[in-house]
């Protein structure tokens, strides 16, 4: 899960909103600051797609 680049949040933003996210790594999952949708992290891959993503 932590297998993601060290810069990729500066990159990344949520689909949905286009605010930042921010790595929770318990979770394996990427939140978005603005609209709270979670995102999926599998296998090291961010998974940005919003019918994949849960309300937080």
């Amino acid at each position: 899960m932590t297998d993601l680049p060290p810069d990729i949040l500066d990159i990344l933003a949520c689909p949905s909103c286009h605010a930042p996210l921010a790595l929770d790594v318990d979770a394996a999952e990427l939140v978005c600051s603005g609209c709270g949708l979670a995102y999926p992290v599998k296998d090291g891959i961010p998974v940005l797609l919003i019918d994949q993503a849960r309300q937080t």
